[in-house]
C-alpha cells in the first residue's frame, strides 16, 4: 500500500508520460488569464475564447477599460461565455476590487502575501475557491492547487477520496503531500483536466483506454 504522496507523484508521472506538457493556461497576459478564469465558470473553454476575442476586438481587455464600460454593454460583448449578465457583474466586481486594492495594477495586487491575497480574492462577489486558485496559480504563478470537478471525479473513482469531499479537503490533499511548486501544480491540474476531458467522462468513461487504469486500484 503506497502513501498518498507516492500515489500522487505516480499519478502525475503517468499523466505526463501519456500526454506531455499541456502549456496551460492560454492567455497573452496575466489579466487575460484572470478574465478567462472568471468567464470559464460553468462553460466550455471554446465559448470563453469567443468572449475574449470579442473583448479584444472592442479594446476592452484591460482593467481600465472594464472598469469604465457599462455592465450592460459588457454583458453583450461576453455573451458567448454564457450566463453573461452574471459574469459581466463578476468581472466588474473584480476590476472594482483591483482598483480599490492596487489602483488597477494587477502586478502589484499579485505581489501581495499569498494567504492574505487568497482571502481577499474570496471576499469578491462571484469569486469562489476554484476561480481564486486559478487566478493565483495561472496569473500569479503562486503555488496553490486548483481543484475542479474532474479532480474530484477522478480521485473518487480511484478510491482516494469520498464522493462528498469538500473543495478545501481535496486541495489540502495535494498541498500537504506535494512540495509547493507552482510549475508542477500548473502542469498537474492541466493534465487532470485533459484526462477528465478525454477519458474520465461523467457518463460512459473510457476506462479501458485510460492511462490512469490500474492506478490505486484496491
Amino acid at each position: 500500500m503506497f502513501d498518498k504522496k507516492t500515489l500522487l507523484l505516480d499519478f502525475y508521472n503517468r499523466l505526463y508520460k501519456a500526454f506531455g506538457p499541456r502549456h496551460w493556461w492560454p492567455g497573452d497576459s496575466p489579466f487575460e488569464v484572470v478574465v478567462g478564469a472568471i468567464l470559464t465558470q460553468n462553460t466550455a473553454w471554446r465559448n470563453v475564447k469567443k468572449a475574449i476575442s470579442n473583448l479584444k476586438a472592442r479594446t476592452l481587455l484591460s482593467p481600465n477599460a472594464l472598469y469604465h464600460v457599462p455592465v450592460q454593454d459588457l454583458a453583450v460583448v461576453i455573451r458567448p461565455a454564457g450566463y453573461y449578465n452574471i459574469k459581466a457583474r463578476r468581472l466588474k466586481h473584480f476590476v472594482e476590487f483591483l482598483f480599490q486594492e492596487s489602483g488597477g495594477n494587477l502586478d502589484r495586487l499579485l505581489a501581495e502575501d499569498f494567504d492574505t491575497l487568497r482571502s481577499r480574492l474570496l471576499s469578491v462577489n462571484g469569486i469562489g475557491p476554484e476561480t481564486a486558485d486559478s487566478i493565483l496559480l495561472y496569473a500569479g504563478n503562486k503555488p496553490t492547487f486548483v481543484v475542479d470537478a474532474y479532480t474530484r471525479r477522478i480521485l473518487f473513482r480511484h478510491n482516494l477520496i469520498p464522493e462528498e469531499t469538500s473543495y478545501d479537503e481535496v486541495r489540502d490533499l495535494f498541498m500537504d503531500c506535494l512540495e509547493p511548486d507552482a510549475s508542477m501544480f500548473n502542469e498537474y491540474h492541466a493534465l487532470i483536466v485533459h484526462l477528465g476531458h478525454r477519458f474520465c467522462l461523467k457518463k460512459n468513461p473510457k476506462c479501458t483506454e485510460c492511462p490512469a487504469r490500474g492506478w490505486n486500484d484496491e
